[in-house]
């Protein structure tokens, strides 16, 4: 059966419309302005604003994690390290009470490199509610020292069926390690050319300015983080413009990092009756490793990146339900990212694109992302008009996934 979404203002993941009606039929988009025909199903839209699925740029998630994103209408979520890579997530794409997902399979990182030193000795990922055990082709933490071992481990990479390669840039001084073993430029040099030989998309897991620029130095298409140790210079905005490099801002993380927790989100109504007792604990708390940081100095860099032409993307490195990985929901940050994007200077209009159709095409994900006749059916429905208030995004009528209307 045909459903029409009638009477709603559109935002297309580009640009916004006049209240009409969109009809989707099955799982796809049929139309945009065609008038709804007989026997449809009417959503009535008066009031409200239909939007694109969100996309969520940096995870690290679960199928909890995949569900508690479609409720907040992320539909997609890009996955930075963890197990959900073509090989092992058929279940996944098929199960509409779940949001979509890409992934990284597992970032390149010495032996003792980063992310190592979040984590107790000893501690058990999967039962804190953490990605399961690929089901099919595991994929061997790529644990590399020289140029050599870099290539050697795209095409294992490759063939476990990442979508991109990551690349982790991180000698440990945000995260309260300093020393921690780290990629050296060569290294990352060498990944980086292989991957691209193998057409993967390229990321680097980058705090700092100065691991912003090995990254750039190797060619990077994207960063995953945006440097916090010091402000940006009109040196580094120019030299990431001029690379055309994307960055994947999480401000949210950003935030944690600094000891900003999400417990302002958490008191919204809208979050916290949407979360169980262990997210609304993690969200209330933050990471906290980095107190010297300046929330104002990323906020600015956001904003001169923005105003250079730099792609920024939404995302927010949101993971498990612990405390220590704290200030951070799944679905819930995107809204904070979003949130944040405005308060340093982007308009309602960027901030939406950023979360939906420019993060679909520096994905190549090119059936979602935005309203238009023969796309997925992943639409979330607010009440009010996020391209001018962007709180609105929170006012969550409904949501889809390839059609199918999720269960709030």
């Amino acid at each position: 059966m045909i459903t029409a979404i009638t009477n709603v203002r559109v935002f297309d993941g580009d640009v916004g419309h006049a209240p009409t009606t969109v009809l989707i039929d099955g799982s796809t988009i049929l139309a945009v302005g065609a008038p709804a025909p007989s026997g449809a199903a009417i959503v009535d839209g008066t009031g409200a604003t239909l939007l694109p699925g969100l996309i969520d740029a940096h995870v690290h998630t679960s199928e909890a994690g995949l569900a508690l994103a479609l409720k907040f209408g992320v539909t997609t979520e890009l996955e930075m390290q963890g197990v959900h890579t073509r090989n092992d997530r058929a279940h996944i794409s098929g199960d509409d009470t779940l949001a979509d997902v890409r992934s990284s399979g597992f970032g390149l990182t010495p032996p003792g490199g980063h992310p190592s030193e979040l984590f107790p000795k000893g501690f058990d990922r999967r039962g804190a509610g953490g990605p399961p055990r690929p089901r099919v082709d595991p994929i061997v933490v790529p644990h590399v020292t020289t140029p050599e071992e870099a290539v050697a481990y795209i095409p294992k990479l490759v063939a476990a069926g990442s979508d991109y390669i990551k690349f982790m840039v991180d000698d440990g001084s945000v995260e309260g390690h300093p020393g921690l073993p780290m990629l050296d430029q060569a290294t990352l040099n060498a990944g980086v050319a292989e991957a691209h030989r193998h057409g993967r998309l390229t990321l680097a897991h980058a705090l700092t300015l100065d691991a912003t620029r090995m990254a750039l130095d190797a060619g990077i298409d994207g960063l995953t983080h945006l440097f916090m140790d010091r402000p940006h210079t009109p040196e580094i905005v120019e030299r990431i413009a001029e690379s055309g490099a994307f960055v994947v801002a999480c401000v949210t993380l950003n935030a944690s990092m600094m000891g900003i927790t999400g417990a302002e989100l958490a008191d919204d109504p809208r979050v916290g009756s949407r979360l169980d007792e262990r997210w609304t604990e993690t969200l209330r708390s933050s990471f906290g490793h980095y107190p010297q940081g300046k929330i104002e100095d990323v906020l600015a860099s956001v904003k001169a990146l923005s105003d250079a032409g730099v792609d920024v993307l939404v995302g927010t490195d949101v993971s498990m339900p612990l405390p220590f990985l704290g200030g951070l929901a799944h679905g819930a940050s995107v809204h904070h990212e979003l949130h944040y994007l405005v308060r340093a200077g982007l308009t309602p209009r960027q901030a939406l694109r950023a979360a939906t159709a420019l993060t679909a095409r520096r994905f190549g994900l090119d059936d979602r992302g935005r309203i238009a006749p023969g796309l997925r059916a992943d639409l979330l429905l607010v009440e009010g008009d996020p391209t001018t208030t962007i709180g609105d995004t929170l006012n969550i009528r409904a949501v889809w996934r390839r059609g199918v209307r999720a269960a709030l």
